[in-house]
């Protein structure tokens, strides 16, 4: 895997911020941004008491959320409005309040309009909690407004 170019991680990087500075949801979760790369994202949060669900475990909405979010913030990456279009998730393990969770999204493959990702989950000892896989469509807006071509 080649480094990406540094223009693609200042793109990356000010696509996240501005997201993370509208996403209110991801700010109640508590989701801290742990590192950012074209195409990939590692996302953290802790769980807490209002989290769990009537059998006193985390609600699976909220290992969902985690991931969902990672997926956003890595499928934006490319500077164009990404938005998912079908995801799905696995809960091999529950979810306690006071849990670490990290969540890694990686790109693992794209065409123009439509790409796939891979979400993992994991609490604080490293045990896979929850493993995601989302496809996104690629709209035609920019993040930012894109030169003039001529």
């Amino acid at each position: 895997m080649t480094a990406p170019r540094p223009d693609a991680q200042a793109l990356a990087d000010a696509v996240a911020r501005g997201m993370l500075d509208r996403d209110a949801f991801s700010r109640w979760l508590g989701v801290e941004l742990v590192t950012l790369a074209p195409g990939r994202c590692t996302v953290r949060m802790t769980v807490r008491d209002e989290m769990v669900n009537g059998f006193g475990v985390a609600h699976g909405g909220i290992a969902y959320s985690l991931a969902d979010s990672a997926l956003a913030f890595a499928s934006n990456t490319n500077g164009r409005v990404t938005v998912a279009i079908e995801n799905n998730i696995g809960y091999p393990v529950a979810v306690h309040p006071g849990n670490v969770l990290t969540a890694v999204a990686e790109e693992t493959g794209a065409a123009n309009r439509v790409a796939y990702y891979g979400v993992t989950v994991r609490n604080e000892a490293g045990v896979i909690v929850a493993t995601f896989r989302g496809t996104v469509y690629r709209t035609r807006q920019h993040h930012f407004p894109q030169p003039a071509t001529t």
